[in-house]
């Protein structure tokens, strides 16, 4: 029976050995310098600032890249503005391409070109034509007919030259293009 016994410990250390030699071996693999085994504390504290770090650098560059753009580009438009004030471009089409305020006294006519703009600020007025349609309300997408009453703050168009406007009373108007006033 003692003999036995011993054989049963003897094989029973020997399993035992065994099973902590295969736990070794296997927690050994773990960590190979092929296939490291990162901590969260170093990925924490070590590789997650180094990231940031670069983005931030990066993001910087680019913010410091884009603002240059920008001053440049605001800095032509500058140029072009004070250029087209000045009168020194001469792609500015005759009548100008920035609205002009004109004033007419009861019984003035202001005829314009053709795609002359011309909005009532103040004042009455009525439309002026020779044949329908007269004028293109904008504003309200309708047409406005020989006679017609303009309505204040709302947006014509003369689509063909001869088109015009009659102050009933003192007007205000606001012309884009080529007009003539009788």
């Amino acid at each position: 029976m003692k003999r036995r016994t011993w054989g049963i410990r003897v094989a029973v250390g020997c399993l035992m050995t065994l099973g902590l030699a295969g736990v070794a071996l296997a927690a050994g693999q773990q960590g190979s310098q092929s296939d490291p085994l990162v901590t969260l504390s170093y990925l924490n504290q070590k590789v997650t600032p180094a990231i940031l770090e670069q983005v931030d650098a990066k993001v910087a560059a680019r913010e410091t890249e884009l603002k240059q753009q920008l001053n440049d580009v605001v800095t032509e438009y500058e140029k072009e503005v004070q250029a087209s004030l000045a009168g020194e471009t001469g792609d500015t089409p005759e009548g100008g391409a920035i609205y002009e305020v004109v004033e007419l006294t009861a019984g003035q006519t202001l005829t314009g070109g053709a795609s002359c703009e011309f909005l009532l600020r103040s004042g009455t007025a009525v439309c002026v034509s020779d044949s329908a349609p007269g004028l293109v309300d904008m504003t309200a997408g309708t047409t406005l007919a020989n006679g017609g009453t303009l309505v204040a703050n709302h947006l014509y168009l003369g689509t063909i030259e001869g088109r015009g406007v009659k102050a009933t009373t003192a007007a205000t108007l606001m012309v884009r293009g080529s007009y003539q006033i009788q």
